[in-house]
């Protein structure tokens, strides 16, 4: 039996009130943006509010950091100082997770982003996060790698170190307890 990937009224009135109290205190994220408009999409979408709820259980202090003129979505990711805490100490898929023998971490950086309906944060996601504040100056994370790179056994992860954006690879086996993963969400 599936997951119920729905919050109770009570739930999701106590995660509208933190995203609210979130956005109220960073308005540099979202310049421009209203809270009602917002706020009506949250309401009108469970689905992706229990994301958002899975967002914030596991330490992502998910905020709005734009609006998409395209699709007509606001745009959602991990605003949690370091990498979430509940999402560390994994490596980066399915395939690498089956491919350790021994010391196996617990999931995978793209198997729990599927399992909370967000995306793993593309490298320019995250760099263009970077602009909206300090991320991940002890932590660093796992970010979306490209098909050539991960063909060839590698991942990349992402951190900030002498005030600078850094990119790294790994094999995408590995797996460090200061290494996680941020999401985004498009509502």
């Amino acid at each position: 039996m599936g997951i119920k990937k729905e919050l109770l009224p009570e739930q999701s009135e106590v995660l509208i009130k933190t995203l609210k109290l979130r956005f109220e205190k960073n308005m540099n994220r979202h310049t421009g943006l209203e809270w009602t408009k917002i706020e009506e999409k949250l309401k009108a979408n469970a689905h992706k509010l229990w994301s958002l709820h899975e967002m914030e259980t596991s330490g992502g202090e998910p905020d709005v950091v734009g609006f998409d003129s395209a699709t007509g979505e606001f745009i959602f990711y991990d605003c949690s100082p370091e990498s979430p805490k509940e999402r560390r100490s994994i490596c980066y898929d399915r395939e690498a997770l089956e491919s350790r023998k021994e010391f196996k971490p617990k999931n995978s950086a793209m198997d729990m982003a599927a399992s909370m309906g967000i995306e793993v944060l593309t490298e320019e996601q995250y760099r263009n996060l970077q602009k909206l504040g300090n991320f991940d100056t002890k932590t660093s994370s796992w970010v979306k790698t490209p098909e050539e790179i991960r063909k060839h056994g590698g991942a990349i992860f992402c951190d900030r170190r002498y005030n600078h954006v850094f990119m790294y690879h790994n094999g995408a086996e590995s797996y460090y307890a200061a290494r996680g993963f941020r999401g985004s969400l498009s509502l």
